[in-house]
């Protein structure tokens, strides 16, 4: 039933914006400002932090993630962000098992400053339960 409604959404969303609809995603922050932008098809997921969170940090000099295969919790912590301000925790938005990891940010962490929501992204994730997503915040 989630799913349907999560469907529909997107492709409501995707006809608003006058997108096709195999191209949408629909996009859910936690809190503690990190996001997770969910593909209508695959029900796979792309996590990093919102554009807030990467203002507020500041510089991002250097970005720890997890690796492939490895299976986080709704809200454990599966990373860092090192910025010329702060360190902090990066929390995974739902339960999910990561499926690739950002590289680019090894040798160019500041992609997350030049883009958070886009280049910038941490770590791509199967989701294991839709059910967790009505409880982010859009």
């Amino acid at each position: 039933m989630l799913r349907a409604a999560l469907s529909s959404q997107i492709a409501a969303t995707a006809s608003r914006h006058g997108v096709a609809r195999n191209l949408a995603t629909i996009t859910k922050f936690t809190p503690s400002h990190e996001y997770i932008s969910i593909d209508d098809q695959t029900l796979e997921g792309t996590v990093g932090i919102s554009d807030y969170a990467q203002t507020k940090l500041g510089d991002v000099v250097f970005v720890e993630l997890p690796e492939a295969g490895d299976t986080f919790s709704q809200s454990e912590v599966f990373g860092s962000v090192e910025s010329v301000k702060a360190a902090s925790d990066v929390y995974m938005p739902v339960d999910a098992q990561v499926l690739e990891s950002n590289a680019e940010l090894e040798a160019d962490p500041q992609l997350v400053n030049q883009a958070a929501l886009t280049k910038g992204w941490f770590v791509k994730v199967k989701i294991a339960s839709l059910d967790q997503l009505s409880g982010l915040l859009d």
